[in-house]
Order: structure tokens, then sequence, then C-alpha cells
């Protein structure tokens, strides 16, 4: 069944004794549904990841951003890096969108930027062919290690061509995931693609990437 009607509205997802905060909006006649993990001092809030949501939801996928960690939990900077942490989030807030009425028949796909990409990478191998798609922003996949041989689900890495560091970091974990994936380099963009037109090249992959995967035709 697919959804009826366009969705817009704040969620609260537990996991133990906190609770995350999100936008959900989910377009009339959507079949998939993107969650952005932020990377490291964002939030749901993210100007470029609401761009990007803005765009897939133009292809009618729903979005939802959502903040993994709490107001009181991001003013430890040890816990933005906490991936075991952000990916226990990230599982808490999959298994309550596959026990909402309204998102549990959509088809599950993961954004994430900076670690946010590697608390999707290592949160998809606990869900298997749960999750639909992975796309990654400038993200170190490279902090899910262990986990990216166990991936299955087909992966986007999307790396600034002048992010050096960062390049070197994606093209070593593309080697070592097996799942379907490709690894596009931006040229001219730096880490947070702030350069004009490259956020808006980006956005248009990873529409396609999740169109491609998530999208029941």
């Amino acid at each position: 069944m697919n959804q009826k009607e366009n969705i817009k509205k704040f969620v609260y997802i537990p996991d133990g004794l906190e609770k995350m905060i999100g936008s959900l909006e989910i377009p009339e006649g959507a079949t998939g549904l993107v969650v952005f993990a932020h990377g490291s001092g964002s939030s749901r809030h993210s100007p470029r990841n609401n761009y990007v949501a803005d765009v897939l939801r133009s292809y009618g996928l729903g979005t939802l951003l959502l903040d993994l960690l709490t107001v009181e939990e991001d003013k430890d900077y040890d816990m933005r890096f906490d991936i075991d942490l952000l990916a226990q989030r990230m599982l808490a807030t999959t298994k309550w969108l596959k026990e909402q009425e309204e998102t549990k028949r959509l088809a599950i796909g993961y954004f994430g930027a900076s670690t946010g990409a590697a608390a999707a990478l290592q949160t998809a191998t606990a869900l298997g062919d749960m999750i639909g798609a992975i796309v990654s922003r400038g993200g170190r996949p490279d902090m899910a290690w262990p986990y990216l041989e166990k991936v299955k689900a087909p992966t986007l890495l999307i790396v600034g061509g002048n992010d050096g560091v960062v390049i070197e970091l994606n093209q070593k974990a593309y080697d070592k995931i097996r799942a379907v994936k490709q690894i596009e380099i931006i040229p001219g963009a730096t880490h947070l693609f702030q350069e004009p037109g490259t956020l808006e090249i980006v956005a248009e992959m990873a529409a396609h990437w999740f169109v491609k995967y998530l999208i029941i035709k």
C-alpha cells in the first residue's frame, strides 16, 4: 500500500531514556523514505541536508531529518564521534519507522554526511535487506571499517575533488565494500560542498541513486 497523502510533522523517537527529535516529510504516493544521519556538529537544521532533502522529495521520496544526539549530548565533543552510539540511534529510528502505520511499508534508505555516513553503514549491516540504499556525502566510511564488508545495500560515495584526505579514505572504503557500489568525485568541491553548483550535483546524484533502489516501479 502506498502513502495516500502528504505528511509533514515533527516526530519524537525513543532510544532508552532519551528521545530524538526529527522532521518527517512524506510526499503523496511515496514508496521510499530516506533517513538523514548528520555529521559531527550538525543537526536536522543543516541547510545542506535540508536542501538535499527538498530535492529528494521533489523526486517522490520521503525524508526524515533527525538529531541523533540530544542537545546535552552534543555538547560533549567525544560523543559526536561515538559511531557505536550514533549507529544505535539509527537502529532505534529504523525500527520505530517500521512500527508506525504511516511509514512501515516504505523502503528505507540512508543519507549520511561526515561521521553520519559511518553510522549509516554500520547500522545497515545490522539490518541487512531492510535498508535499500545508502548515499554518503563527504563521509567518513573508514570509521565503520570493520563493518564495510558486511554492507548489503547499494552504496554511493560522493566526495569533493578538493577534499584530498577524505578522497583517499573513501577510496579505501570503496575497495572494501562488496555490495553494489559507486564512487563519485565532484571536481572543485571541498568537504562541505559550499562551492557554487556542487551541492546541486550531490543532490541530483543522491536522488537518482535512491530512485533507482527505493522507488517501486
